[in-house]
């Protein structure tokens, strides 16, 4: 009885721990699915309502593309930078980078169907949704795979710049499969590091704030996954 009653407090513990849990990764997500939300919502509508405003401002001032391009890159390090100390700036950040990727998302839109378009954020959905619970649930260690996988992008990152002044359709097909392995793999390690991080440090940090730098990180895997499966889709087709 004595033994009952002495480890009701490591039970309690358990237990805590795992509510928090929860909570962290309902939020997380509940920020990523809402910054692809914004992201699908700005893209329809610079597609439909403001297709002509945008368009034609974008073709009066071609140097904004630039900014559009290199600013949620800029965000990225300012929500990474911010977040535990302000975690409502951080949260701004992400939607104002979900608009500018919606944005991007439009510009481009125009070189593939509404099939491939379909296709590939289903595809790119679903791979998600499972990449994420394999490694939020799986008890075996990613930090080696997510450091090749890391590494790659690098050296993919640079033979695409190579691959820019050579022009290659074939290649540009083949690094779209490269990158599409590649953050299959960051996914379900980076799921599994926000898991991780909080347990070994939920109680040290802000959990509003790391629940926006995770949400960021897993937005970022899926628009690459959309945006690699995407262009394999609409040359497949071209094809």
């Amino acid at each position: 009885m004595n033994d009952f009653f002495s480890q009701e407090p490591q039970r309690r513990e358990v237990n805590t721990d795992v509510v928090g849990l929860n909570r962290f990764l309902t939020r997380m997500y509940g920020n990523m699915a809402l910054a692809v939300l914004v992201s699908a919502l700005t893209a329809y509508l610079s597609m439909t309502a403001f297709r002509a405003v945008i368009f034609s401002y974008f073709a009066a001032h071609s140097g904004m593309v630039w900014l559009v391009l290199l600013l949620p890159i800029a965000l990225t390090f300012g929500i990474n930078a911010s977040a535990q100390r302000n975690p409502v700036g951080s949260f701004v950040m992400l939607m104002v980078t979900a608009i500018i990727y919606g944005l991007v998302f439009a510009l481009i839109a125009g070189a593939y169907t509404g099939a491939n378009i379909a296709a590939a954020f289903l595809s790119s959905a679903s791979l998600f949704v499972f990449l994420a619970i394999y490694g939020t649930v799986t008890k075996r260690d990613l930090s080696r795979a997510g450091g090749q996988a890391t590494a790659a992008l690098f050296a993919l990152m640079i033979a695409w710049i190579i691959n820019m002044f050579l022009q290659s359709p074939a290649i540009t097909y083949i690094f779209s499969f490269i990158a599409v392995i590649i953050f299959v793999v960051l996914t379900a390690w980076d799921a599994q590091k926000m898991k991780q991080l909080y347990l070994q440090a939920g109680n040290q940090v802000s959990v509003s704030g790391l629940a926006v730098i995770g949400a960021l990180q897993l937005y970022l895997d899926f628009i690459n996954l959309f945006l690699q499966l995407l262009q394999i889709f609409g040359m497949s087709d071209r094809d």
